[in-house]
């Protein structure tokens, strides 16, 4: 099995596509042309008006025959390379060591046999330079696409011969992907960890400062993102020590953790970056505001940490009844209840704290406070919003959710640390990391078993859970060993929509999201009860949960839920997918409520980017921006990427968001959202003609619709310019 084997392109299959595709054949005007003027093809048109997408396939041919082959490190066995790469400190030889050399030839040849090609030229192109095993210098290639996956399979199996082929299978295949940092390191013996991002508390005392900047900084280095809550600090010019006027507020802390971020990255593969959430009722949050502002005085001007609102349901009823609104010192809040501001609920205590006399107060117009928030955002595409008590009504588990992540799709109690003098632990809280793969939807609803696809999904993201073990901040490892929480994700909903001919929005496309995520929750649960049957263990708290209570289980087993579209039923019977019956949830409930569940969360929608172009997937489950999207990926400039299926006859199923707009894709959000268990990172696009009012009200009908977070707001003429918002580190897969 050398590793210079030559990858032709394949043709996609007849079921895939709206017709078969033919294998692009080099012609006398194109077979001189390199892979980058082949791919910039893609947006000419060709002699008879079509979009020239053979010339993008012919590129990513191209990109190996001129590139890849010449530069990658000739094996000529598999023997020989894994034993080169553990001899020189490329791979972990203790992986390897978990399984036999019979098993690793037979997985091998399995993973070869699929005969994986990349589809386009920027899947191709990002893996080879984002992922792959490369020589300690860069220069030359290590592994192919296959060798990659065959390692991630391996690791996250550790030792289960039957669950690293099926890992490796169902990955390879394109059905599901391992986040970022997981596909990135598994098997490396030079690597960062495979955990996405990380979500912490600051409490209002400058040891738990210290310890957050700490905390940046190790977690940083390891390649993840990291969010951090900010409501608990006192406000500028509260007292400290009884001493008026002495506190700095937030914005301090937000220049110090932008600091640390800058400072730390992965081996300098990922770049360090943050997020902090405060919530609107914060004494400090039109400060917070101000430093996304174009004009912002460099003294109080935050460049590259990410902003985060949360906001309450009684924010929005001030602002329709036209009422000022009272922010409250988190100091008073504190010493008067005696927990945090952040495990309050404001709706349900504001009218008592606004008539306490104890809480210092002041007071803003909330109307005023919305339209400062469509400002900035239309300025800077911040802040995230996150709808709080929407997430705590939706929230199976004991406690109180009160920040998000840095792509807003993280949903988790945590719970505070207290600290010695010294930065140790007194006690040790609860913060929290995010462990994220998705699901390819269209290749999903292709599997030969949907029911093994979203096992197997689950099982390698728990051990993804289990292997993560950060004990430079123990919160965070104390957290992901009690609640053993997992992201699974989706992506590519617009691609398959389209490829089955129907439009994103539609009422077909939007009951069509409402059952597929029916139907995922179902199995993934049902996987984790199985998980904790097997292994005789539940997260911490489940008793205390909606799972064992048997509530979270009332709108499934009370409500029948069918397709009631002909085009939705037809979907689900082509596919050869049951739709779980309320006997089946019948079921499940009794042995959720006997055995448990292993996993506290199961299901959080990332923005997924790097992972979507290798997997041929259009974005999460958003509509596409353009037919043909345009990148910028460093030296080699302009990278034009056709979304998937797309072909000359179903061209018109290709609405871009813009043209979508923003109440459709709210819609389709709604759908998903009341299946899944913590969030969904949703992007509101809007056109070049669009107002602050405009955001205002897409605001108002996402909360109404009961959506829990808003990530960035983007605007048409910023990506007609070529400009784009920075995608999430940590989360776009």
């Amino acid at each position: 099995m050398p590793s210079a084997t030559v990858h032709a392109l394949r043709p996609a299959s007849p079921a895939q596509t709206t017709k078969p595709v033919a294998k692009p054949q080099f012609t006398p005007e194109t077979a001189n042309l390199d892979y980058h003027a082949l791919n910039a093809m893609l947006n000419l048109y060709g002699p008879n008006g079509e979009i020239q997408l053979d010339k993008d396939r012919l590129a990513a041919r191209q990109y190996f025959l001129q590139h890849v082959n010449q530069n990658t490190v000739f094996f000529h066995n598999l023997d020989e390379k894994l034993e080169y790469l553990v001899e020189k400190g490329y791979y972990e030889g203790g992986v390897l060591e978990q399984y036999n050399k019979a098993f690793l030839h037979r997985l091998w040849d399995a993973a070869y046999a699929h005969k994986f090609r990349f589809p386009t030229f920027l899947g191709a192109f990002k893996y080879y330079t984002s992922y792959t095993l490369k020589t300690f210098d860069g220069k030359r290639y290590l592994e192919r696409y296959e060798d990659r996956v065959c390692m991630v399979a391996l690791s996250l199996a550790r030792g289960n011969e039957q669950l690293a082929l099926d890992l490796m299978d169902e990955i390879i295949s394109g059905r599901f992907q391992p986040a970022t940092p997981t596909f990135l390191n598994c098997g490396k013996k030079q690597r960062g960890e495979l955990v996405s991002c990380f979500l912490l508390r600051i409490e209002d005392n400058m040891e738990s400062i210290g310890r957050s900047i700490n905390s940046a900084l190790q977690l940083s280095k390891r390649g993840g993102g990291v969010a951090f809550l900010l409501s608990n600090i006192r406000e500028h010019g509260a007292p400290i020590k009884h001493i008026e006027n002495q506190s700095s507020g937030v914005i301090p802390i937000m220049k110090l953790l932008e600091d640390a971020f800058s400072y730390a990255n992965q081996l300098g593969a990922r770049q360090g970056a943050g997020a902090v959430y405060l919530n609107a009722h914060h004494p400090d949050i039109l400060r917070f505001l101000d430093t996304k502002r174009e004009n912002a005085d460099e003294k109080i001007r935050i460049k590259t940490l990410s902003l985060g609102v949360v906001i309450p349901d009684i924010t929005f009823e001030l602002a329709k009844n036209n009422e000022d609104m009272y922010l409250f010192s988190p100091y008073d809040v504190e010493r008067i209840y005696g927990v945090p501001m952040a495990d309050i609920s404001i709706t349900e205590k504001y009218r008592e704290m606004v008539d306490n006399p104890g809480i210092r107060k002041k007071k803003i117009n909330a109307r005023e406070f919305f339209q400062t928030l469509a400002e900035i955002q239309f300025e800077s595409g911040y802040p995230y919003l996150m709808f709080e008590d929407t997430v705590n009504r939706a929230n199976p588990i004991k406690g109180r959710i009160n920040m998000s992540n840095l792509c807003s799709e993280i949903l988790q109690v945590n719970a505070p640390s207290v600290y010695d003098e010294d930065l140790g632990y007194e006690s040790i809280g609860k913060d929290i990391s995010c462990n994220l793969g998705s699901l390819n939807i269209a290749k999903t609803m292709d599997s030969p078993d949907f029911a093994k696809t979203v096992e197997t999904a689950i099982r390698g993201l728990s051990a993804v859970s289990e292997m993560s073990d950060i004990q430079s901040v123990p919160s965070i490892a104390k957290g992901n060993h009690d609640s053993h929480a997992i992201g699974l994700g989706q992506m590519n909903l617009h691609g398959y929509l389209a490829r089955e001919k129907v439009f994103y929005g539609s009422e077909e496309g939007i009951e069509f999201t409402d059952l597929y995520f029916y139907t995922i929750t179902y199995h993934a649960l049902r996987a984790s009860n199985r998980i904790a049957i097997e292994t005789g263990h539940t997260f911490k708290g489940f008793e205390d949960s909606k799972y064992a209570s048997g509530e979270y289980f009332d709108k499934y087993i009370f409500q029948k839920w069918e397709p009631k579209t002909p085009k939705v039923r037809e979907l689900f019977e082509k596919a050869g997918i049951a739709l779980p019956s309320q006997d089946d949830w019948k079921a499940l409930k009794a042995s959720v409520q006997k055995h448990g569940i292993y996993n506290q969360n199961l299901q959080a929608v990332p923005p997924t980017g790097s992972i979507s172009y290798i997997n041929n997937s259009t974005s999460s489950i958003h509509p596409i921006v353009a037919k043909i999207e345009i990148r910028k990926e460093g030296k080699v400039g302009r990278v034009y990427y056709p979304a998937p299926y797309l072909s000359q006859d179903n061209l018109e199923y290709y609405q871009d968001a813009y043209e979508i707009g923003p109440d459709k894709i709210i819609d389709t959000y709604a759908a998903a959202t009341k299946h899944v268990d913590q969030g969904l990172s949703l992007t509101l696009f809007f056109r070049d003609t669009a107002t602050t009012r405009d955001v205002n009200r897409a605001q108002i009908y996402a909360w109404r619709k009961g959506i829990k977070t808003v990530y960035y707001i983007r605007l048409r003429q910023a990506a007609l310019e070529g400009t784009e918002v920075e995608g999430c580190v940590s989360c776009t897969l």
